[in-house]
């Protein structure tokens, strides 16, 4: 198809509106124009295909026969066009969003709460997709991605959802009991780190404690950290969103506080990809930040 042969789309709709509604006044209306737009735009249509459209009748006009062949064809055309976009928007609501995150923070925080967000929303259905990697929102299909880092992550949007506070965590047993409140009082003790990850070791570091003077346990993960440390294997270093449940239940003994402000968990969409299930989906998590479970 060569566009450069067909009249402009907005001629062609007020063309076809007008001789649809049989009038100018009323097209304009429909099109929240003037009378004198529609008519601009129907007289450029003629001049682009040399053809007489439509006569003045009185009030309203008469469309000649070629008019009402290119209308009847403009009408099939943009009924098709509507059907489509309906079409496209209902396979959208019917499609489930797909929620991309990492695995400890799926089975610490999100899992405990999204029995809420089912309940409010049982029409909207969620995949989670638990991934240590950051998700291609392209080529992936994932409408959402929630991750930890500094959210300047080039060609998408990010969102603060929990700032990143960490902790040293550890099982009571490994601790013997004993009230521990530094990082000195368990420098001997075995300790489980991603090799991956460098904020926690950069952490450390800035404590005053050499993770090369350290016994550790290489975890492949954030979530296997979590596993070994509630099974009483080593101290870990994990991010409070991930870890207060087990600490408010006494699974875990929260041993000090690590803190970097830039970092955080950020909420990570495409620009311009703004469907009203991901606004509520958005909306939830915000107010889940402030929510114990």
């Amino acid at each position: 198809m060569n566009w450069a042969d067909l009249p402009s789309l907005p001629a062609l709709r007020a063309f076809e509106t007008a001789a649809r509604l049989g009038g100018f006044s009323p097209a304009a209306r429909e099109l929240n124009v003037t009378p004198a737009a529609i008519a601009q735009h129907v007289r450029t249509v003629e001049a682009h295909l040399e053809t007489a459209l439509v006569q003045r009748d009185g009030r309203g006009i008469a469309v000649t026969d070629a008019g009402l062949r290119l209308a009847d064809g403009l009408s099939q055309g943009f009924a098709a066009i509507a059907d489509a976009v309906d079409q496209l928007r209902a396979d959208q609501a019917i499609r489930p969003l797909s929620l991309a995150v990492t695995p400890g923070f799926a089975a610490e925080w999100l899992m405990p709460r999204l029995g809420d967000f089912w309940m409010r929303h049982p029409d909207i259905q969620v995949n989670i997709l638990p991934d240590v990697g950051l998700a291609d929102l392209r080529s992936d299909g994932v409408d959402m991605a929630i991750r930890w880092g500094d959210g300047a992550w080039p060609g998408v949007n990010s969102e603060l959802l929990t700032e990143g506070d960490f902790w040293v965590v550890a099982h009571p047993r490994l601790l013997g009991g004993r009230k521990v409140g530094t990082l000195e009082e368990v420098r001997h003790l075995p300790w489980l780190l991603e090799h991956y990850v460098l904020e926690r070791r950069d952490l450390l570091a800035q404590a005053g404690l050499n993770p090369d003077d350290l016994t550790v346990k290489v975890m492949a993960t954030n979530a296997l950290s979590l596993a070994g440390a509630l099974n009483g294997l080593g101290v870990a270093v994990m991010s409070r969103p991930v870890v207060e449940r087990e600490v408010a239940a006494g699974n875990l003994v929260r041993i000090c506080d690590l803190t970097e402000a830039p970092l955080g968990y950020h909420m990570v969409t495409l620009p311009g990809r703004r469907s009203e299930r991901l606004r509520i989906l958005r909306k939830w998590l915000r107010a889940q930040v402030t929510t114990a479970v």
